[in-house]
């Protein structure tokens, strides 16, 4: 088998690519409004529909749908349950992942287009997010035949250890990377053998069906894969349902914690589910006074503003030596006051509309906690989903501030003053979160005792705290920041099996070995 590599992203500054991205926008703006209706055992389910729309600009509906209810997920789980995917090698299982990988790569231009309209991502983000879908695909793909121990071998007994599929698994995804950590929690379930409940996030309905039919037409059996697209009380009979082995989510910590009180109600179980959640973050980024600002800032504004901000491993929080703070602050000051706020069709887009008007009301609720410690602020359209991105002082913040403490998944970022890292890194250790965080500093042995005690599931060092690469940096977080093991990397395909050891006497009569 090839060794992995991660898919190679577009280079957006060569025209003929921005020109191909462009006419995938118009050809699935003709399409519109795409339907994307419930698949059970391969049939389409209808029924009175509702609708997902353009952040961007509301007016445009992108999607009509029918949620499924709990019926139609008990018929799925059903179906699930007699499914033949279990008994498929693990060979195919995975060559059929390989495929699929295969035509999302051909379909590129297409899903990143659907990705900037449905989700309101830029496309440089779009983009990426297709490969990193192909990656997820192929990297468990490849992967998944290495997984078993070599056990300790005496005379006259054989060991083995074999991982088998624990069961249907219920995938409850999020809106903002909706193609490509649906397709790391569906696609690491399907090749250790497990049948799927698919339930993509209400606003992304599209990207999520656009998931389902790929791995259908790659070749998975459509018992074994289910999409139920519905609300959050689809999600909670998906959680509570005693047949569901294993449980991903991927979404804010609330609802994880939420997950896991349910999840183990039902007294008729017969084995402990198993939750594998990512959970949302409060990420800081801890910046010495020996930094260069040209390579800080700019990695700095990328973590905290990209994509609205609107990525759990966004950053929140600048931790900045006293130094250097003043200068770090002026210099963030005029990277905000020049963000492109806009569509996120237009290639120089930086900061796009929030999802929904829901996120634009929370965000305005912690914007107005900041006023009158604004250090910079970014001016946004009217029209749309769009807020004002801001820079904020966080010493003209009252120190018991929820600004400084909750996820608030919008383009804020706050700028402290700390005497030293030490006093960065307790304040870190303070938040129950810890999914990412970043270190600036020129010094390796610093860097090291940083790390350790900085209790984060992914560090960056003297780089941006975004944009994790399967097979590079496995990405999960501490804390209550999620629980399992890291998404893209080797371990994470071993929560959705169960081991089995086989100890057998090769000395015994009468038998042939």
């Amino acid at each position: 088998m090839s060794e992995f590599r991660n898919h190679p992203l577009l280079e957006l500054r060569r025209p003929e690519v921005r020109e191909g991205l462009a006419s995938a926008l118009a050809a699935l703006d003709r399409q519109l409004p795409l339907r994307t209706p419930v698949l059970i055992g391969g049939t389409a389910g209808r029924g009175e529909e509702v609708a997902s729309v353009d952040p961007c600009r509301p007016d445009r509906v992108v999607a009509r749908l029918r949620w499924a209810g709990a019926d139609e997920a008990a018929r799925a789980l059903e179906l699930a349950l007699q499914a033949r995917w279990p008994q498929q090698p693990l060979e195919q299982r995975a060559a059929i992942l390989e495929r699929a990988a295969d035509l999302a790569a051909e379909r590129r231009q297409r899903l990143a287009a659907l990705i900037v309209r449905e989700a309101g991502k830029p496309w440089e983000d779009a983009d990426a997010e297709v490969c990193e879908a192909i990656d997820f695909l192929r990297f468990y793909a490849q992967t998944a035949g290495e997984l078993t121990d070599d056990l300790l071998q005496v005379p006259g007994e054989r060991n083995e250890l074999r991982l088998r599929p624990r069961g249907p698994a219920a995938v409850i995804s999020p809106w903002n990377f909706p193609f490509s950590i649906p397709c790391g929690m569906v696609s690491a379930a399907l090749v250790m053998g497990n049948p799927v409940l698919f339930k993509p996030a209400e606003q992304s309905p599209a990207c999520g069906s656009a998931l389902a039919k790929l791995l259908h037409e790659a070749g998975v059996e459509r018992a074994a894969l289910a999409f139920l697209p519905g609300d959050g009380e689809l999600g909670r009979w998906l959680v509570a349902e005693p047949r569901v082995a294993t449980i991903a989510f991927t979404g804010s910590v609330a609802v994880g914690l939420e997950i896991q009180r349910r999840a183990h109600a039902d007294e008729g179980q017969l084995q402990i589910k198993r939750i594998v959640a990512e959970l949302g973050g409060k990420n800081c980024v801890l910046v010495d006074s020996d930094v260069d600002l040209d390579e800080a800032v700019p990695a700095i504004v990328r973590s905290a503003y990209g994509y609205a901000g609107q990525k759990c491993s966004a950053a929140a929080r600048a931790l900045v030596h006293e130094a250097i703070a003043d200068r770090l602050a002026d210099r963030l000051a005029g990277a905000v006051e020049l963000l492109r706020v806009g569509p996120a069709e237009d290639f120089a887009t930086e900061v796009p509309a929030l999802i929904d008007l829901d996120a634009v009301a929370r965000y305005r609720r912690y914007a107005e906690l900041c006023r009158g410690a604004e250090l910079a602020k970014a001016r946004a359209p009217a029209e749309g989903h769009y807020v004002d991105p801001l820079l904020v002082d966080a010493g003209r913040l009252p120190a018991a501030t929820p600004v400084l403490r909750d996820e608030i998944f919008g383009p804020l970022l706050t700028v402290e003053r700390v005497r030293d890292l030490d006093e960065a890194a307790d304040r870190v250790q303070e938040l129950p979160q810890a999914l990412t965080a970043g270190i600036f500093c020129r010094r390796p042995d610093r860097i090291e005792q940083l790390v350790e005690r900085l209790p984060a599931g992914v560090v960056y060092v003297d780089r941006a705290i975004t944009g994790a690469m399967v097979g590079r940096q496995p990405f999960g977080g501490n804390r209550l920041s999620g629980t399992g093991a890291r998404a893209g990397g080797r371990s994470y395909l071993r929560q959705f099996a169960d081991e089995q050891v086989i100890s057998t006497n090769v000395v015994r009569h009468g038998v042939v070995l």
